[in-house]
């Protein structure tokens, strides 16, 4: 078949990278726009690959992007981590339309945070899903779907980068292969049973330390490493990712309760946390021994405050 390689970041190019390895066919590359701090990696194999690419600021009612795309005579588009809104006047222009990826189990948790808020939740599994995009958020039929446990330690990193990522890359291929038989199923999502998180932002990753152990753990495993869970000490905004659970750890929610073994345990409603690394607004992440040592923090300082 004669491909179209929509996406961008990692994602985007390993999808490429793995595409063309196995000698697909790929007509162009679909990307973003160059940033003043670099050219996208989807963009720069494109480029060394010596393969036709386009970047359009915007497909919506875009007459020249759709007229360009005609003339590729692309039998399947493949997108690989989008965020701009494509209609289904372009997505429907190859023979055998479009499929996308989407790190959940669709309908839940459409949207574009959609491996953060499984964790934060407290959800024990969560997956991706294969599906024919339309003008929707996330709403099209299911193509398939892969499922991964979310084990008690696992984080957005870990998720993403042992899991969701390469088990991903391999449910596209298998998709792929399940178009060009022509036996790709299209299963139409129970819109009855959907959820939508937006963006998770800071303003969703305040640390409360009045909750119970198992959403200030969730919290933090969720954000980490972006946009971080944070709280404030002394006036300054610290961000905490590294961290372990203790359902043994006492007192006041907040208080940190003991330094030891470079770290140092917070109170929760029920139960802590031992922090091992986090980071000061500005600044890079450190060890939490680093900044014991250098902000001269003790028993009995109050996080929150």
């Amino acid at each position: 078949m004669r491909l179209l390689v929509h996406g961008q970041q990692a994602f985007g190019k390993a999808v490429l990278e793995s595409l063309l390895n196995r000698g697909e066919n790929i007509v162009a590359v679909y990307g973003p726009e160059d940033a003043k701090s670099g050219v996208d990696p989807l963009i720069a194999e494109a480029h060394e690959r010596n393969l036709p690419v386009y970047q359009p600021k915007s497909f919506r009612n875009n007459n020249s992007v759709a007229e360009e795309c005609k003339k590729l005579k692309a039998d399947l588009c493949v997108m690989a981590f989008v965020t701009k809104f494509v209609p289904s006047s372009f997505l429907n222009i190859p023979t055998h339309g479009t499929i996308q990826y989407h790190p959940s189990l669709l309908p839940l948790h459409r949207g574009p945070s959609s491996i953060n808020w499984p964790i934060i939740k407290g959800s024990t599994e969560t997956g991706l899903s294969i599906f024919w995009p339309d003008d929707g958020l996330d709403t099209g039929p299911i193509l398939l779907q892969k499922k991964v446990q979310i084990e008690p330690e696992d984080t957005l990193g870990s998720i993403y980068f042992e899991k969701l990522f390469p088990m991903g890359v391999d449910a596209i291929l298998e998709a792929v292969d399940l178009v060009r038989a022509g036996n790709a199923p299209k299963v139409q999502q129970d819109h009855s049973s959907m959820t939508y998180e937006s963006w998770c932002r800071s303003k969703d990753s305040e640390i409360f330390w009045s909750r119970s152990i198992e959403d200030v753990h969730n919290l933090i495993r969720g954000c980490n490493p972006s946009p971080g869970a944070w709280s404030t000490i002394n006036g300054q905004v610290i961000q905490i990712f590294d961290c372990r659970r203790d359902d043994l750890i006492k007192g006041k929610p907040g208080v940190v309760t003991a330094i030891r073994e470079g770290c140092f345990g917070v109170a929760c409603a029920s139960g802590g946390i031992w922090v091992k690394r986090l980071r000061l607004q500005g600044r890079g992440k450190i060890l939490s021994s680093e900044f014991v040592s250098t902000q001269n923090l003790s028993v009995g300082d109050v996080f929150g405050s």
